[in-house]
């Protein structure tokens, strides 16, 4: 299915599915692939452990932030695919970075598990029928169907990744 066969009210995830082109699901979860398979990834590993500003997180940081939300928000998909109506609460992303440590990882280790998670997220998506995709669920006080969580999914990235290229990769320059 198409970004454009989203049916849903306005949401705060809204921000992150503006991003995405009006594509297929799958396409974009593989385009989103090819965009980390092709970052610059010897200048982020210079910048690795920098934050551009006080109580902002590293690269390495957001990237461990692109993994944790895209399980989260995966397995949100899975439940409304499912067909499960079981009410789901939100989930609190500080208290996740503040909880987890990249100080042991190498940035491109943490970029190679998102790359298999992403694959794994594509694979989901391949399982759902059209009318799995569409299912919705008021999740959080968010009214979302499994097809705008995949599209949130890489629109997240793209809203990352847009913030690296504008406020770490200047800080080469320096």
């Amino acid at each position: 299915m198409w970004k454009s066969d989203i049916d849903q009210p306005p949401c705060y995830f809204d921000r992150y599915i503006d991003r995405v082109d009006d594509v297929e699901i799958l396409d974009a979860l593989n385009q989103s692939v090819t965009e980390l398979e092709n970052l610059p990834l010897e200048k982020l590993k210079q910048l690795e452990d920098v934050t551009y500003a006080d109580h902002k997180w590293t690269i390495k940081e957001i990237f461990q932030h692109l993994i944790d939300a895209e399980h989260v928000l995966s397995y949100r998909a899975l439940r409304i695919g499912r067909n499960d109506k079981t009410e789901l609460p939100g989930f609190d992303q500080d208290l996740f970075a503040a909880n987890v440590s990249t100080k042991g990882r190498s940035l491109e280790r943490i970029v190679n598990e998102l790359k298999l998670l992403r694959r794994v997220t594509g694979g989901l998506f391949e399982s759902f029928d059209d009318e799995a995709e569409l299912r919705s669920l008021v999740i959080n006080g968010n009214q979302m169907s499994a097809l705008a969580y995949g599209f949130a999914i890489v629109g997240h990235q793209k809203h990352h990744l847009r913030i690296i290229e504008e406020k770490y990769l200047p800080l080469l320059v320096l």
